[in-house]
C-alpha cells in the first residue's frame, strides 16, 4: 500500500461489496482522507450506481447504506 500512495497513475481495484468500507479506510489511512475516488456497482446494469468525491466522503456514504454486487473503485494518482 505505501508504494500505491506513492503512484502518479490512476489506480482501479475490484473489490467485494462485503469488503467495500474495510479497503475505503484502508485507503484513507495511506492515501489520505481528501484523495479523490469514485466507487461504481452493477456497472452497465439496471441498478447502476455511482459515487464520487473524496476516500473520506465516500467512505461515509457506503458505511451508511448496504451494498451487492461488483464494485469497481478508482483511485486519484499522487499528485507530484
Amino acid at each position: 500500500m505505501k508504494k500505491l500512495a506513492e503512484e502518479d497513475r490512476t489506480l482501479v481495484f475490484y473489490e467485494s461489496p462485503l469488503r467495500l468500507v474495510k479497503t475505503l479506510e484502508e485507503f484513507i489511512q495511506y492515501f489520505g482522507p481528501d484523495r479523490a475516488c469514485s466507487v461504481s456497482r452493477e456497472l452497465t446494469k439496471v441498478f447502476e450506481e455511482n459515487k464520487r468525491g473524496s476516500l473520506r466522503e465516500v467512505c461515509n456514504y457506503f458505511k451508511e447504506k448496504s451494498v451487492k454486487g461488483e464494485i469497481v473503485i478508482v483511485v486519484a494518482g499522487a499528485k507530484g
